[in-house]
């Protein structure tokens, strides 16, 4: 019976991984998953998926994340107690409801949201990436599974860019089956927004990036880099092992400035750039090695923007950084954030708290849906005290991933791959509303989750330590190696 247990255990979990795959791999494909039908769809298979969860490899640094993101969503669950509630515990009634009831001369119950009933609504995207989140926990604690999320996101990156790009080159107008009205001269893939579709293609970049520099460095016979020999060593890898993986990341890379977005654009090139050093920092001359890194970087992340991005150049010069009404916008959100300090004007409700404080300086074309930065609008829709505690956690998960980047020495681009990301996003959603769209943020959740994860020790890590087994760069551990003692020469065999 105790043979028969670790396989009744992995058949249990196993609907769990394929559901995390499935959804990770389609999120993007229904035009990025904005509408709630997609949203309802994907938090249902997620829920299922956590049902089945496996929780035999979680050790306690993993409990003590999960009881974080229990506390998120408590607080959360409080402040949407409140926004609902007809009878709130502290929160006080939004006084538009007393001046439409003295207007209309009807009695009108008040609510402390100005939309009734809409935080219900607006919940399924937080719902879905929380789900993520903990389901990149509980199924990546396993090293394997989180290694084939991490090739599911770039795979299925990789294949939406390549329909983004061929879909610009045959039919510019059509996004999937439906005709395309906004950014006609840009690749969206089946985004409906550029920035997201730049965002998205950019963290797959970072993905095959760091996906080819294990590949390469495991294949390299030093144990430090010989930059001197680096060409001749490079030259004796078979290139039908290593052209798929380079084939991927320049489609992720065209279709990332054929967006011609310039936040994605350059945060994703610095995500890369980043990235590249922080691997290869062990393998770098002492002192000026990483300077002399992130200077080719920069420089190569230039000729690339000449050579790829020349639309994204001119909106720069023409543009500059950020637009002058996007600037206007979070003006107006602050003051709406002023008015509304403790807990906001609703979830989901920021396109009607907008208009009373929208500046005379922003043209009047166009409805602002969204205030194109996700921690503004969110601190103004829930409030400031919600606002910072998500912002806590993102600064607690990013400070686990940076102690995993550094202190790992197997798999260390699970942990570094989802901190570039992590970073590139929460940037990224600084300036627009990448962590907004769910096609976006359900899989790099998930791939947040399995960072986390893989930021402790594993058990096989331990075992070996304590056996005094040492496992060959980029390989696993001496699983049916033979003890010491009576290894004698068929100890090379085994290994």
């Amino acid at each position: 019976m105790r043979l028969r247990l670790p396989k009744i255990l992995w058949s249990w979990s196993l609907p769990a991984v394929f559901i995390l795959f499935f959804v990770a791999a389609g999120a993007p494909f229904p035009f990025g998953s904005t509408n709630d039908l997609s949203i309802a769809f994907w938090c249902l298979c997620l829920g299922i998926a956590v049902i089945f969860a496996p929780t035999r490899d979680l050790r306690r640094p993993h409990l003590w994340l999960l009881a974080g993101i229990g506390v998120i969503v408590a607080a959360y669950a409080f402040v949407l107690h409140e926004q609902l509630s007809d009878h709130p515990f502290i929160a006080p009634f939004q006084p538009i409801w007393k001046q439409a009831s003295d207007l209309l001369g009807v009695p009108i119950a008040p609510s402390a949201s100005i939309v009734k009933n809409e935080a219900f609504f607006a919940l399924g995207a937080p719902l879905a990436n929380i789900l993520a989140i903990v389901l990149g926990i509980t199924i990546g604690a396993d090293r394997m599974r989180a290694r084939r999320l991490l090739w599911v996101i770039a795979i299925s990156g990789a294949a939406y860019a390549l329909y983004g790009v061929l879909s610009f080159l045959i039919e510019p107008t059509m996004i999937l089956w439906r005709d395309k009205t906004a950014y006609l001269g840009s690749v969206t893939g089946t985004f409906i927004n550029r920035n997201t579709a730049a965002a998205y293609f950019g963290s797959c970049a970072v993905i095959w990036m760091l996906l080819i520099l294990e590949d390469v460095r495991r294949r390299l016979p030093e144990r430090h880099i010989e930059w001197r020999r680096l060409s001749l060593d490079l030259r004796a890898i078979p290139p039908r092992e290593i052209l798929p993986q380079l084939a991927c990341l320049l489609i992720c890379l065209m279709a990332m400035f054929m967006t011609t977005s310039r936040a994605g654009v350059g945060l994703s090139l610095l995500a890369m750039i980043v990235a590249f050093t922080l691997f290869l920092r062990k393998d770098l001359p002492p002192r000026t090695g990483i300077w002399i890194s992130l200077g080719s970087g920069a420089a190569v992340a230039l000729g690339l923007l000449q050579l790829l991005g020349g639309r994204v150049s001119s909106r720069f010069d023409s543009q500059g950084l950020v637009d002058e009404g996007r600037i206007e916008a979070w003006k107006s959100t602050l003051r709406i954030i002023a008015d509304n300090p403790w807990f906001g004007t609703g979830m989901g409700t920021f396109q009607w708290a907008f208009p009373p404080y929208r500046s005379p300086n922003i043209s009047i074309r166009g409805v602002w849906d969204a205030a194109h930065s996700t921690p503004l609008e969110l601190a103004s829709e829930v409030g400031i005290p919600m606002a910072l505690l998500v912002a806590l956690g993102w600064a607690v998960m990013l400070l686990v991933l940076a102690r995993g980047v550094f202190t790992r020495r197997r798999d260390v681009i699970i942990p570094l791959s989802a901190a570039a990301t992590a970073t590139l996003s929460l940037l990224h959603s600084c300036l627009d509303f990448t962590l907004q769209m769910p096609g976006y943020s359900i899989p790099f959740f998930a791939l947040f989750g399995a960072g986390l994860a893989q930021s402790f020790s594993s058990r096989e890590g331990r075992a070996s330590a304590g056996a005094g087994a040492t496992a060959p760069r980029g390989e696993g551990h001496l699983a049916t190696a033979p003890p010491a003692s009576r290894a004698g020469p068929e100890l090379h065999k085994t290994v």
